[in-house]
């Protein structure tokens, strides 16, 4: 698909699938041989809620050993999740995308309950797809985010003239994580909150604003970068456990055991755990809601 409409014609045959985590949603468009040639307005197109299929962001199902990106993980991983924000940019990584990417591939019979490898460009992700419950609820699926990295350095969030002190963390991709007494301090997250000092994160970054809701409980609103406020961020999610056990004092490297929090997403909740390895597990549902063919005309006009 590119952005000659002639040459994109033949993918009014093309199926596209639409799941959401914990009701951060995404288009999900099946190549497993790297054919299509996604550019940045064709998924801003796709994921358009008025006039395309609408969602926060776009996974590209396609085999590793096809993806020039992907390739050297090709022998642990067999398939790659190009994942895209909603306004075409290219990201690191999904954690919600991560799990409605393995709920796909459970779905089109390309993977079990059990363990499987994606890869990403933040790197390989284990997987973990549970059992469906007794009444034929999907099970929750876990993901192995990897260790985060707190790179240090003063950094503050603005919002509305106010400026408050953030945690740098990395889960692969960057966030801001900021402590407050209530969500609606977040503001109406129009737009993206004012990060200093912009060198920390050349890039962007996404910002997590967090209030607590009893022990080890958090909740949160997001600014995604380059998607705006979305009901949930998984990587986010991860980024918001880390900086809480940090102020905590339950930093498992330092204590030696285990830790668990429970993160409240507007769209749902997520598990969050941080092993003395300082690996990050996170736990929660994907669905897959629906599934088409992609009208290419009908995009284009």
């Amino acid at each position: 698909m590119t952005d000659d409409r002639s040459a994109a014609a033949p993918l009014a045959a093309v199926a596209f699938l639409k799941g959401h985590g914990t009701e951060n949603d995404f288009v999900i468009v099946p190549d497993p041989d790297g054919l299509l040639d996604l550019s940045p307005s064709d998924v801003a197109r796709l994921c358009d809620r008025r006039a395309g299929i609408g969602g926060d962001g776009l996974l590209r199902v396609v085999r590793s050993a096809v993806h020039p990106e992907a390739v050297a993980l090709a022998a642990e991983a067999e398939w790659f999740m190009d994942y895209r924000n909603k306004d075409g940019s290219t990201a690191e990584m999904c954690g919600n995308g991560v799990r409605v990417f393995a709920r796909y591939l459970q779905r089109v019979g390309l993977a079990g309950p059990g363990d499987l490898a994606v890869a990403t460009r933040a790197g390989v992700r284990r997987v973990h797809i549970a059992k469906d419950a007794e009444d034929g609820a999907p099970g929750d699926i876990t993901v192995r985010m990897g260790r985060a990295v707190l790179p240090g350095g003063e950094v503050t969030v603005g919002v509305d003239g106010r400026s408050r002190p953030a945690l740098h963390v990395s889960m692969g991709n960057p966030h801001a994580v900021v402590f407050v007494g209530g969500l609606d301090e977040a503001g109406d997250l129009l737009r993206a909150p004012v990060v200093a000092p912009a060198e920390a994160y050349p890039a962007g970054t996404n910002v997590e604003f967090v209030v607590d809701r009893g022990p080890r409980h958090v909740a949160l609103r997001v600014h995604e970068r380059g998607a705006g406020e979305t009901r949930s961020c998984g990587t986010g999610a991860c980024a918001a456990m880390v900086a809480a056990v940090r102020r905590d004092g339950l930093d498992p490297a330092v204590t030696g055991r285990p830790v668990t929090y429970t993160v409240d997403v507007p769209g749902g909740r997520l598990v969050i755990s941080e092993g003395t390895d300082g690996e990050i597990e996170m736990t929660g549902p994907a669905m897959i809601v629906a599934e088409g063919l992609i009208d290419a005309a009908g995009l284009a006009g």
